[in-house]
């Protein structure tokens, strides 16, 4: 259970990150880098089309290689890269770079925590234990939202500094998922 409680710390605290940074993006690339609404659905096609190629080759990679928390921790780190990106984004086109990198990361960790969560559970109880990640997962995308709200409505932080302070959160959830014991 220990395994399963350090994985949703790791989805909570990464959801956190992910969520502070995801529903301003829209507000971000309008307001200050001036694109389109049409622009807005073509970065997100092609960063969402990412993640679900990646899906299946991390999860044949983490099958064949047996290296699961190494492949979830550099899909996790990909979120990091992200959030340097989008600091340093001057353009839509680097926005672009940096969600298609976002989505890249969530690509190739998925397969390998789910396999994670999956060896740490006892048979019976695989439906609690990826209720138990499930919830803690959607408890950190809440909290994101709300920190990105609350940040904005105090009116004197801007974009960037959102996605500085978004670092924070994943380097925790990162710290967690160092905690966590591979069966090999």
């Amino acid at each position: 259970m220990r395994n399963i409680i350090l994985l949703g710390l790791v989805s909570f605290f990464a959801d956190i990150s992910t969520e502070m940074i995801y529903p301003i993006i829209p507000l971000y690339l309008t307001g200050v880098l001036g694109a389109t609404p049409a622009l807005i659905g073509v970065i997100e096609g092609i960063a969402e089309s990412m993640a679900s190629f990646l899906k299946v080759g991390s999860g044949y990679f983490t099958d064949k290689y047996k290296h699961k928390k190494a492949v979830a921790f550099v899909g996790y780190g990909m979120g990091l890269i992200y959030k340097l990106i989008l600091i340093f984004a001057a353009s839509w086109v680097g926005v672009l770079i940096a969600r298609v990198t976002d989505r890249i990361g969530k690509g190739l960790r998925t397969s390998p925590r789910d396999v994670l969560v999956t060896e740490n559970s006892k048979r019976r109880d695989r439906g609690k234990s990826f209720g138990i990640h499930k919830a803690m997962d959607m408890a950190g995308s809440a909290i994101g939202i709300l920190i990105a709200y609350f940040l904005l409505a105090e009116g004197s932080i801007d974009y960037t500094h959102i996605f500085i302070i978004s670092i924070f959160p994943l380097l925790i959830g990162l710290a967690a998922l160092l905690q966590v014991k591979e069966k090999k």
